[in-house]
């Protein structure tokens, strides 16, 4: 990224293990959606990144924008919500059921069941009624953004 002073040098990058961490701290995503004709959709919402499957998951209303967008345009991006130390994770996103969905209803749970009022079986039964879908990554971009610091740890991971 020659035009925002980032170096080709790789020492300094940030490794994966950073992004997972601030993914698995991170409260309050943004999940950006696009329906078919590519009109976008910016919407923050709860979710998990599960390290052990390398996705990000979220339980939604049927009827929701973001849903009908995943149903029409498989591509999505999720963000933390730290704009400093940023992560952007780019990918497909892919309706979970069933069985398929058990990672992602405890994961859900175990992260934000005291904050729904209920308790963890209580909370596990409310995402097993939402519509759950996955996003599988394919390429994520962190940074820290000071001055000391982006030039030298502007990161890119891959998936293939």
């Amino acid at each position: 990224m020659p035009d925002y002073g980032v170096t080709d040098d790789p020492e300094g990058l940030l490794p994966w293990s950073w992004a997972e961490k601030r993914l698995a701290a991170t409260r309050n995503f943004w999940l950006i959606t696009a329906n078919a004709d590519g009109r976008p959709h910016s919407m923050p919402v709860w979710g998990v990144w599960m390290p052990d499957r390398q996705r990000w998951g979220g339980g939604f209303g049927a009827s929701a924008r973001k849903v009908r967008n995943m149903k029409e345009n498989d591509q999505a991006v999720v963000t933390n919500d730290n704009s400093v130390e940023a992560i952007s994770i780019e990918g497909r996103v892919v309706p979970v059921t069933g069985e398929a969905a058990e990672p992602l209803v405890e994961a859900w749970a175990d992260k934000y069941f005291e904050e729904t009022g209920q308790d963890r079986e209580g909370t596990m039964a409310f995402m097993r009624e939402s519509t759950m879908w996955e996003l599988i990554p394919e390429r994520a971009f962190g940074m820290i953004e000071t001055p000391e610091d982006f030039s030298s740890a502007a990161t890119r991971w891959t998936w293939s």
